[in-house]
């Protein structure tokens, strides 16, 4: 990165950002789908669901690493603290849940002993030993923070709306595709 003020995030921090709000959208139906079915549309939920965890993992992992040595473009100079200070926090959230969310499916899959195949026939081994209680607890907490991962979402659309059509203050278009 040059001296200059960057003004927008790369064109890789983008297409991450794009790919994986596609894909955790998608996550999110797909999971409220899988839960209030028990037709035969379940098994193949339930495989998009673990496959696209897994790709969320990944992505979120490898967009980590692109923002370290990227950076990240500053807010407004005039954007009022609190804003600012929420606007890094609901960030931190945002990644916690990007690499949380998919290593509790994992573990809670792992702890009622269900095999974890994704497209491809790719196995991921077990990362807990099989035990009923913790499928349990983390089934509950994968429910929940879902939840919040989902209000997270809509709280970050809205934060982007906001900027781009109340304050007009070039926060959105940093993220925005093309010029």
């Amino acid at each position: 990165m040059t001296d200059s003020i960057k003004t927008r995030f790369s064109g890789v921090q983008r297409l991450l950002h794009w790919l994986m709000a596609i894909a955790i959208l998608a996550m999110l139906f797909i999971g409220v789908g899988m839960v209030s079915t028990v037709v035969p549309l379940y098994v193949p939920l339930l495989q998009t669901h673990k496959t696209l965890g897994i790709a969320v993992l990944l992505l979120a992992l490898i967009r980590l690493v692109v923002r370290f040595i990227s950076g990240a473009p500053p807010l407004p100079a005039d954007l009022p603290e609190p804003m600012k200070l929420a606007a890094h926090l609901s960030h931190v959230a945002l990644y916690a849940l990007m690499i949380g969310m998919p290593l509790i499916g994992w573990a809670m899959l792992s702890a009622a002993a269900y095999p974890i195949v994704l497209y491809g026939g790719i196995r991921l081994p077990p990362i807990l030993p099989q035990n009923d209680t913790l499928h349990s607890l983390l089934w509950t907490a994968h429910h929940y923070l879902a939840l919040a991962f989902f209000a997270l979402v809509l709280m970050h659309l809205a934060a982007a709306l906001f900027h781009g059509l109340v304050r007009r203050d070039g926060v959105l278009d940093t993220m925005l595709p093309g010029r």
